[in-house]
């Protein structure tokens, strides 16, 4: 606790004492059957718990059947949510971890329905929303009376469940927001106008909360200070919003975040992406602190203790919401609270498998850390029976993962890379503009596997003599990928160059007017976009997609895309190429098959993905030694792919 002194000490909220200050904030998992807890979920709570978090607030629950604002969105609405629940709390129970749930009504941030047609979507007025395109409907005084008594009965039915306590959702521009919100509510009757009737749908949502669980069980409030829309919420507004409810006794805590689902822009505050500065909302907490009578919790890139705790020491919190990092390490409290910071495993903000996975519709997990979400499975090491000797070729995150874990488990683990370097493509990566934070997977992944024993060496490179002299009992293979040149007709001697050529030496490529070309749609294309601009030159991006990023999570590309608007680059959609001379780059529009020349331009670089380097691994599998490959060597993808396999072929050993 001496490294970490306000982080680590307890903290009175309401009628209850949290151990620490740290929370995991509601964030949907998709870990959810029919709208009901399942044992998937149980498990990713109960190992939050048992590493150390004080505070989990559990993902968002549905009040009422018209809050159904995904596929599989949890529900409370009804008394059959109840056992599902009481599992939940059952599990967290034996640690000191107090379990929160959250009351949740999107309004018109509808984003898809059950079976697929448009469902009808509530909210103050008939103002669209921008992100889903969504018309609502504005609400009866009589459907306003039924939603309101519909998050008292859905607190109830929590809080005799066995959670402490429920927070409801007013932040992102649901429900409530839409109510405070004044470009949102044009209403003219009691629940619009000024900011006092905007405020009455939620004073009665709070006070129907109230009634129905009881002066022993806790009641938050979750609001953004800021949408960063236009036609958002004013930032003055919700800060005198959380004043008037917090003096009216409603609340015994806010939980203070910035953003709204609404627009593009503003959704990308959700789960901002790793460009973000750390802790970022702390100032505006900060001053909401100051006016409120009760603790106020802060969200915003908070992924490490030392920055948790400077925060907390500043006055500007009294709580540190830290959501990624427990997806990423589940055991970081109680690492910290043992004098074993330097272990734990630092959220990047990637997004690619945390709200990338949700948005996708599938259970959340972690590129660095895929035991998330997958708890039942590989919730614990299998210790080795028998003891094997291990040799993995190759120390990019596959490699380095598939080290760590064979030896945690056990094996005597060699670990040999013909680089002087660890990491493979990762270092590369995190030379690309905003993406330096990327790097911090191949140090905690190195970390980890150092840590388990592994003995590691670099600067060597292995054929399949050499792996047969070594005489491993299993060889893991991941040996990566190589840039892939697509078949281009080349006339004259015209500067083609691969992105991993670029990134050794961009100067090379600052002059003149620089085309780019992208395949996959990932970081690459658009990282060497933004790195050819930085560098000066003029910079177009052709895509075979329907534009810039498009394989990348909405949140990052979002910030991609401004960033290559900012820079002026020029992207150029539905083409592929099919030549290049001296002058000129030959594309083809994927739909009509038309040319579409693009000039002048004084080069080209490929961003047209990879190929395998499973040369070895083809040379071992025919001598009949028993190698696995894990990895790009397999089918060159990303990294979650490979850190995946590497964990699932170790357990197997």
């Amino acid at each position: 606790m001496a490294a970490f002194p306000h982080l680590l000490a307890p903290l009175a909220l309401g009628p209850l004492t949290v151990p620490n200050r740290i929370v995991s904030s509601g964030h949907d998992t998709v870990m959810v059957d029919h709208g009901r807890v399942t044992d998937q979920l149980v498990a990713y709570h109960e190992a939050r718990a048992r590493g150390g978090a004080g505070m989990i607030v559990v993902q968002v629950a549905g009040v009422h059947p018209s809050a159904r604002y995904t596929s599989h969105v949890l529900m409370a609405d009804d008394d059959g949510c109840i056992p599902g629940f009481a599992r939940l709390a059952a599990a967290v129970a034996p640690f000191s971890t107090v379990l929160v749930g959250q009351l949740f009504h999107p309004g018109r941030e509808v984003a898809e329905s059950p079976e697929g047609p448009a469902p009808v979507a509530w909210a103050p007025s008939a103002r669209p929303t921008e992100r889903f395109r969504v018309m609502p409907r504005a609400l009866r005084v009589s459907e306003i009376a039924e939603i309101v008594d519909a998050y008292g009965a859905a607190a109830a039915r929590l809080v005799a469940a066995g959670l402490a306590g429920v927070e409801v959702v007013a932040s992102h521009g649901y429900l409530p927001a839409q109510f405070l919100n004044p470009h949102a509510n044009v209403r003219t009757d009691a629940y619009g106008g000024g900011p006092r009737e905007r405020r009455r749908f939620l004073t009665e949502v709070l006070t129907s909360v109230r009634a129905r669980v009881g002066p022993g069980a806790l009641v938050g409030l979750r609001v953004s200070l800021d949408e960063h829309d236009p036609a958002g919420l004013p930032a003055p507004d919700a800060a005198a919003a959380a004043v008037a409810l917090a003096g009216a006794g409603l609340l015994d805590y806010l939980s203070v975040t910035t953003g709204t689902s609404a627009t593009l822009r503003g959704s990308g505050h959700i789960v901002p992406e790793m460009s973000q500065r750390v802790g970022y909302v702390a100032g505006a907490a900060g001053r909401l602190r100051g006016q409120v009578g009760v603790p106020v919790m802060v969200a915003g890139r908070i992924n490490q203790p030392q920055d948790a705790e400077r925060i907390l020491a500043a006055g500007q919190a009294d709580a540190c919401i830290m959501t990624r990092a427990l997806i990423c390490d589940p055991e970081m409290p109680a690492k910290a609270a043992t004098g074993r910071a330097e272990e734990i495993r630092a959220c990047v903000a990637c997004n690619q498998a945390c709200i990338g996975h949700f948005q996708a519709g599938v259970p959340i997990s972690c590129i660095q850390h895929p035991e998330t979400g997958r708890e039942l499975r590989f919730g614990t090491r299998r210790p080795a029976r028998p003891r094997r000797d291990v040799l993995v070729v190759g120390a990019g995150p596959a490699g380095l993962k598939a080290a760590a874990v064979a030896g945690e488990r056990g094996h005597r683990v060699h670990l040999v890379e013909a680089a002087s370097v660890p990491g493979g493509q990762v270092r590369l990566a995190s030379r690309l503009p905003g993406r330096d934070e990327f790097a911090g997977v191949i140090d905690n992944l190195l970390g980890e596997a150092r840590r388990a024993g592994a003995a590691l060496e670099l600067g060597r490179r292995l054929d399949a003599d050499d792996v047969v002299r070594a005489g491993a009992d299993v060889v893991l293979v991941a040996t990566g990928a190589r840039p892939y040149r697509p078949d281009l007709e080349i006339l004259g001697d015209p500067a083609v160059l691969s992105a991993w050529e670029v990134l050794e030496d961009p100067a090379r490529c600052a002059r003149g007017r620089w085309a780019v070309v992208d395949w996959r749609g990932d970081w690459v294309g658009v990282g060497m976009a933004r790195l050819l601009a930085q560098h000066g030159s003029s910079v177009v991006l052709a895509t075979t997609g329907y534009g810039a990023g498009e394989s990348l999570q909405q949140y990052v590309r979002d910030v991609a895309l401004a960033a290559l608007a900012r820079a002026g680059v020029e992207v150029v959609p539905l083409v592929r190429p099919f030549g290049v001379d001296d002058d000129t780059l030959y594309l083809q529009h994927v739909l009509t098959e038309e040319p579409v020349p693009c000039a002048p331009v004084a080069g080209v670089v490929l961003a047209t993905g990879h190929q395998a380097n499973d040369e070895l691994l083809v040379d071992l599998v025919a001598r009949g030694v028993p190698a696995v490959g894990i990895g790009d060597c397999l089918a060159p993808r990303s990294v979650e792919e490979a850190v995946l396999e590497a964990l699932e072929a170790a357990d197997q050993i």
